[in-house]
């Protein structure tokens, strides 16, 4: 795959660490070999994964002339968070189209990612109730800049489009690489699946490669069919961008889990709580309770059950959020 065709920004110039966890490992019963790829290390206000999909989106705007841009994402999304910050980097207004998935949880004043959109200077934000067509939304504010002479551009919801998915196709091959470097045979690789862009690629990443690795995704908001669905329609998409895959990516290249979501997008579950603590306690790492956790939490419970055999070796592509802990004050205290 030739992805120095595309134009990208330089946002992620050296790898990720990819670190063993052995006492989360010995936590668990010691029978699983856990990694983890460390992008919540990535650049970019307090990281996180989207800054690989930004590298590409935002030098899409700046190549296609924009100087404004608008996003979308949840009430604490860590997504609007890290465009917010690479559009200041970059010189750039912002936008930020947010989605009150739960009712009455946007606090104007409130702590976490909404503390650091102030403090960033996000130009406006606007609160749609949930289920809002965001798109639209996010067109009704390009509209308005542009009839004030602005040139907006549009970074869809974790710019999760093929454009940034290149990100995670990217990622793919660094871990393997570093796969080779450390002499490591890895079974299986487990990320968290929400927009779809980070599974997406990864997906493709590994398929594309003949790396011979699966990759499941544990859902944080969706159904197992209706996000397998979402997902695969992202590769599909990527995989024609990149125009030299022959023969594409099969479906059964993505496997959802869905039992881990529990009563709603970053509605806190028991699951999720037990893996934030049990991490931070084991290995000092911080997830974030609305993907990482949960997706942790997935984990978690597919070693328990033996979903892995023993004696393998698991990477958990950990995504990183964790601003978005500090507005669950009262769920971990």
């Amino acid at each position: 795959m030739n992805l120095a065709k595309f134009p990208r920004r330089g946002y992620v110039s050296t790898p990720t660490p990819l670190e063993a966890a052995p006492a989360f490992s010995e936590a668990l019963g010691g029978k699983v070999n856990i990694f983890i790829k460390r992008d919540d290390l990535l650049p970019g206000t307090s990281g996180g994964n989207k800054t690989r999909k930004l590298d590409f989106s935002m030098a899409d705007a700046i190549e296609q002339g924009a100087d404004t841009i608008i996003t979308c994402g949840a009430v604490q999304s860590n997504h609007c968070r890290l465009t917010l910050a690479w559009a200041v980097k970059e010189g750039m207004d912002c936008h930020l189209v947010l989605e009150e998935r739960v009712k009455g949880s946007y606090k104007p004043e409130g702590s976490g990612n909404n503390f650091l959109f102030n403090l960033l200077g996000v130009k406006s934000t606007k609160v749609v109730p949930g289920g809002s067509d965001m798109m639209a939304e996010m067109e009704k504010v390009a509209e308005a800049l542009r009839a004030e002479g602005k040139k907006p551009y549009i970074v869809p919801g974790g710019a999760s489009n093929s454009i940034g998915a290149l990100g995670y196709v990217s990622c793919a091959q660094e871990m393997q690489q570093q796969f080779f470097d450390m002499k490591l045979k890895v079974d299986h690789v487990v990320v968290p699946s929400g927009s779809a862009g980070t599974h997406a690629g990864m997906a493709i990443g590994m398929y594309a490669t003949n790396s011979g690795i699966p990759v499941s995704g544990i859902n944080v908001s969706r159904t197992k069919d209706v996000q397998e669905a979402h997902v695969y329609k992202l590769v599909e998409e990527t995989v024609e961008l990149i125009g030299d895959i022959k023969g594409g990516v099969p479906s059964e290249a993505v496997e959802c889990f869905d039992s881990y979501v529990g009563p709603g997008y970053s509605l806190p579950t028991d699951s999720m709580i037990e893996a934030v603590k049990l991490l931070a306690q084991t290995e000092g790492i911080l997830l974030d309770p609305v993907y990482s956790g949960k997706a942790m939490a997935g984990l978690i419970d597919l070693v328990r059950k033996g979903h892995f055999p023993e004696g393998s070796n698991v990477v958990f592509l950990h995504t990183g959020g964790s601003p978005a802990l500090y507005a669950y004050l009262d769920t971990f205290q």
